[in-house]
């Protein structure tokens, strides 16, 4: 049976975001994927979907209305059912940045470039690559009936210091500089959306004037413009850039990190490679992360 999302009412931004288009690098697209990876994982594991599933990640209250089937709806992990016809207000978040709203069987948005997420910057992917709005339909995918919800084990610990490895790029900075990053107590920034977090604090001075080789960047990259402020870069990043990096938040970290709101306390502790590594196999596993969604 055919169904729909529909949305009735938006208080603040609010996308359709599944795991992300990796490997389109090339092509000068971003990854995307989920801001908070592990919320995401936790709403989608609830109603029996895989963990990148197509889901809403919103930054404020909005309105549901189920159409066309029930449809079990989950929000951060907490499930439940809505009948045909029947509304749901979800609430802002309160103690992180973004919510997702999962439901069984997905957002059965067109897939593009081999993700259905909205990748803002380029007007594509999601609901004709924009901000969902009132009055917005979104088709959902066939509900799986065998499908084994789980009900979340795990919780995000969304205070503690944030791991990094260090450089690539020592060499523009000084050892100080390097000790500020790893001692200075940051804040975020208001000014901080999915293409970056940018943060408040001591200044990472550094004498690079921007002349550097423009190359590849990966998300949890820490840029230092020249005026000395670190810059945290998220899953819509620009594909290159030539600001010196300082330091790369490790991938265990990222949704511990973005889940921060504006005005939260940072503060960064290196790893090595092989600490880093570990740590995202552990944290893959104990949340879920990884599974594929299927096709709807």
């Amino acid at each position: 049976m055919t169904g729909w999302l529909d949305i009735t009412g938006v208080g603040a931004p609010v996308t359709v975001q599944d795991a992300g288009r990796p490997g389109k690098m090339h092509h000068g697209v971003p990854p995307g994927g989920p801001l908070v990876p592990e919320l995401l994982a936790l709403a989608n594991l609830a109603v029996g979907n895989a963990s990148g599933t197509a889901a809403l990640e919103a930054f404020g209250r909005l309105e549901l209305r189920a159409r066309g089937r029930s449809v079990r709806v989950s929000m951060d992990g907490r499930a439940l059912t809505l009948a045909d016809g029947e509304r749901l207000t979800v609430p802002a978040p309160e103690s992180t940045s973004v919510r997702y709203v999962a439901v069984d069987g997905g957002l059965a948005v067109p897939e593009v470039l081999g993700g259905r997420g909205t990748l803002l910057v380029a007007r594509l992917g999601g609901y004709e690559g924009r901000l969902l709005r009132s009055g917005d339909s979104l088709p959902l995918g066939d509900a799986n009936e065998r499908a084994e919800a789980r009900a979340p084990g795990a919780s995000l610990d969304a205070a503690a210091p944030i791991r990094v490895t260090l450089g690539p790029d020592n060499r523009r900075f000084e050892p100080a500089t390097v000790a500020t990053l790893l001692s200075g107590a940051f804040t975020v920034s208001a000014a901080t959306d999915r293409v970056g977090m940018r943060l408040q604090g001591p200044s990472l001075t550094h004498g690079d004037e921007g002349t550097g080789t423009s190359r590849p960047m990966v998300r949890g990259a820490i840029q230092v413009t020249l005026s000395g402020t670190p810059i945290v870069l998220g899953p819509d990043h620009p594909t290159t850039g030539g600001y010196p990096l300082i330091a790369t938040v490790i991938r265990a970290d990222w949704g511990r990190l973005c889940a921060r709101r504006p005005g939260a306390a940072v503060r960064f502790q290196e790893v090595s490679l092989e600490e880093a590594r570990e740590a995202w196999r552990h944290h893959s596993e104990h949340f879920g992360i990884g599974t594929r969604p299927t096709k709807p």
